[in-house]
């Protein structure tokens, strides 16, 4: 037997304090939802990822900076405001 609905959802807010690999998140109907994983290598890595540097190890790689200290403080990447395109 097939069920044909027709919904009409509006949404003023939706808070999600978390998502996680297996959340599920459902708005209306939705017949059967099966879980389903996949792992894939895409990068093609055959050993382990090295072991993670502490933040305080991180340096400027520029030397002594002036104050005493060569501890990187600010973004490894500039950060750049949103663009729009017209």
């Amino acid at each position: 037997m097939n069920f044909y609905i027709q919904q009409s959802i509006n949404i003023n807010l939706l808070k999600i304090d978390g998502i996680t690999n297996s959340s599920v998140l459902q708005i209306g109907s939705a017949g059967m939802i099966k879980p389903v994983s996949y792992l894939y290598n895409t990068g093609g890595f055959t050993a382990p990822a090295p072991e993670a540097i502490h933040p305080s190890e991180i340096t400027t790689g520029m030397g002594e900076m002036p104050g005493g200290s060569n501890i990187l403080e600010a973004p490894a990447v500039p950060l750049q405001a949103p663009v729009r395109q017209i």
